[in-house]
C-alpha cells in the first residue's frame, strides 16, 4: 500500500513521511497540549524519518526538542532527507549514552512494521529506561518491539500511552501480548482514499460492540419458540454441575427457544432448582442420550463433561449424531485424543487447549495467534474461536475476525462455559456457523465490558454477564 500510494501523481514516499510526522504532531498537541519539552527516539528507517519530521515541526513553534538515536544516521533516502532537514532547521541528535533528558513526553519512532525480532543492544537499553521513566509515550505506527503482523513481543517493547498507526490498521496491534503495550490505538489514513486499499485482501476484520446491531435482528410479532431453535447442553459430570448450568443459562439468555440438559443423575436436582426453564434429563448412557440428540438443533458439549467413562460416552455419541455442535473444555481435550475433521463444529479453545489441539506449547500459540487459529480451522475443517485478549474467529474461506471487546476481569473460571451457551443459542436461531461464532464471541465480550463498567473488573463473575447478554442481545 505504501508503494501504491507513493506512485500516485503528486504523492511520493517522502510526502507520506511528511504527512505521518504532521499527523503525529497534531495528535501530540491535542492530547498533551502543555508538553513543551519533547524527546523523540529515532531509529534508522522510515519510522525514524517520521520522528525527524515531527521534531522539526515541534521546534518550529518553540518547543524544546531532543532527538535520541541508537544507531548511525538513517540510510534510506527518505529518512536521510528528513534527518538532513531537521539538522538544517538547527536541530541536533544525541546517541543514547544511558542517560535520558528531562522532558515531558517521549515519541517512539525507533522501529516500524518491519521489525520481527527482539530489540538488542542500545535499543533494548533505551526501551527499558523509557518504560521505567513512566512518562507518556506516543508510539508511531507500532510500539517498538511489537510484531505488527502477529502481536508477538519477543523481548522488550515500548509501553505506549497511545499508538498512532498510519494508512491502515495493523492486525498484530489488536490481539495477544501486543494489547499490553499499545495503549489506545488510533488510525490516521494520512488523507488517503479507500481506493488505495482496493485489490488487497484484508488480513482480518476488527469488530466492536457496535457491530452487534446488524447481527441480531429483532423478532417478528407472531413468533413462537420453535423458530428459535433447540439447544442441548451435554455435561455436568458429578461435582461439575456448575459449568453446565452456566452454559444452559447463557443459552437461554442469548435467546434459544428451547434448552435441554443431558447430565448425570446427581446433578439434576440442583440444575432444576437453579433454572427450571431448562428441560433437565438424567442421562447415564448413550442410549438415553440418543432421543435427546434427535430432538436438538444444536449441541453444546464440554462444560463439566469430564474425561471419565461417562464423558467419553457422551462425547462420542454427540459427534456421531452429525448435529451442529460447539465444543469446549473437556470436549476439546477428548478431541485431542482422537483428532478428526469436524465440519459441523465450532471449537472454542483457550491458548492451552489450542496448544493441545496442535501439539505445541501455549507460548507458541500466543506468539502467532492468527497462524494458530487458522491452522486449527484448517486441520479440523471447522470454525474456531481462539479466546484471549483480542479473541480471534477463523474458518476456511472466511476473513479472520478480531473481537475488539472484552476485559481482563473476564479471566476467570466459567467464562468459557457462558461463551459456549451463547454461541449455541445464536446458531440455533439460524445464524450461519461462522456468523454465530463471531456474533457470539462479540456479544459475550461486550456483555463482559458492560458488567465491568458497573462494579469494576476485579471480582467479575460469569453470572454477572447474564443481564447484559439479554440487554445487548436486544439492540434498540
Amino acid at each position: 500500500m505504501d508503494r501504491r500510494t507513493a506512485a500516485l501523481p503528486g504523492m511520493g514516499s517522502f510526502e507520506l513521511m511528511q504527512r505521518a510526522g504532521a499527523a503525529a504532531w497534531t495528535l501530540l498537541r491535542k492530547r498533551w497540549p502543555d508538553a513543551r519539552r519533547i524527546a523523540i527516539a529515532c531509529g534508522p528507517g522510515n519510522n525514524g524519518g517520521d520522528g525527524y519530521v515531527l521534531a522539526r515541526l515541534a521546534k518550529a513553534i518553540g518547543c524544546q526538542v531532543e532527538v535520541v538515536t541508537v544507531s548511525a544516521p538513517p540510510t534510506s533516502a527518505d529518512a536521510h532527507r528528513a534527518w538532513r532537514e531537521w539538522q538544517e532547521a538547527g536541530g541536533s541528535t544525541h546517541h543514547f549514552d544511558g542517560q535520558l533528558p528531562d522532558v515531558d513526553i517521549w515519541i517512539d519512532a525507533m522501529f516500524g512494521i518491519g521489525l520481527d525480532r527482539a530489540p538488542a543492544g542500545n535499543a533494548r537499553a533505551l526501551i527499558e529506561q523509557l518504560n521505567a521513566a513512566r512518562l507518556p509515550i506516543l508510539a508511531l505506527d507500532v510500539p517498538s518491539g511489537v510484531d505488527a503482523d502477529t502481536g508477538c513481543v519477543p523481548g522488550v517493547a515500548i509501553h505506549a500511552a497511545i499508538t498512532l498507526t498510519f494508512i491502515a490498521e495493523k492486525r498484530g496491534l489488536v490481539t495477544g501480548a501486543a494489547r499490553d503495550f499499545c495503549g489506545e490505538v488510533l488510525l490516521d489514513t494520512l488523507g488517503l482514499s479507500s481506493e488505495v486499499a482496493a485489490g488487497f485482501t484484508p488480513a482480518a476484520r476488527l469488530l466492536g460492540a457496535s457491530h452487534l446491531a446488524g447481527a441480531l435482528p429483532p423478532r417478528h410479532a407472531n413468533a413462537h419458540k420453535g423458530e428459535y431453535g433447540h439447544v442441548l447442553c451435554v455435561g455436568g459430570e458429578t461435582g461439575m454441575a456448575g459449568a453446565i448450568h452456566l452454559c444452559v443459562e447463557a443459552a437461554l439468555r442469548a435467546g434459544a427457544g428451547l434448552v435441554s440438559v443431558a447430565t448425570r443423575s446427581e446433578s439434576v436436582t440442583a440444575l432444576v432448582a437453579a433454572r427450571p426453564e431448562a428441560m433437565t434429563h438424567a442421562v447415564e448412557d448413550a442410549a438415553a442420550l440418543r432421543p435427546l440428540l434427535d430432538r436438538a438443533d444444536v449441541l453444546a458439549v464440554g462444560p463439566g463433561l469430564g474425561r471419565g467413562e461417562w464423558g467419553r460416552l457422551m462425547f462420542n455419541a454427540a459427534l456421531a449424531s452429525g448435529k451442529p455442535l460447539i465444543l469446549d473444555a473437556d470436549g476439546l481435550n477428548l478431541l485431542t485424543e482422537h483428532p478428526q475433521p469436524l465440519p459441523q463444529a465450532i471449537l472454542t479453545p483457550h491458548p492451552g487447549e489450542a496448544a493441545r489441539l496442535l501439539g505445541v506449547t501455549s507460548q507458541q500459540i500466543q506468539d502467532d495467534r492468527f497462524g494458530a487459529v487458522e491452522e486449527i480451522a484448517r486441520r479440523f475443517q471447522c470454525t474456531v474461536v481462539l479466546k484471549g485478549a483480542g479473541t480471534l474467529v477463523a474458518a476456511l474461506g472466511e476473513v479472520t475476525a478480531v473481537i475488539d471487546a472484552g476485559n481482563p476481569g473476564m479471566a476467570t473460571g466459567g467464562m468459557g462455559d457462558v461463551l459456549t451457551g451463547v454461541i449455541a443459542a445464536l446458531q440455533a436461531q439460524h445464524l450461519p456457523r461462522f456468523q454465530a461464532a463471531v456474533s457470539g464471541a462479540l456479544l459475550h465480550s461486550a456483555a463482559g465490558d458492560a458488567a465491568a463498567r458497573i462494579d469494576g473488573e476485579r471480582g467479575l463473575l460469569p453470572s454477572d454477564l447474564f443481564p447484559q447478554l439479554r440487554r445487548l442481545g436486544n439492540p434498540a
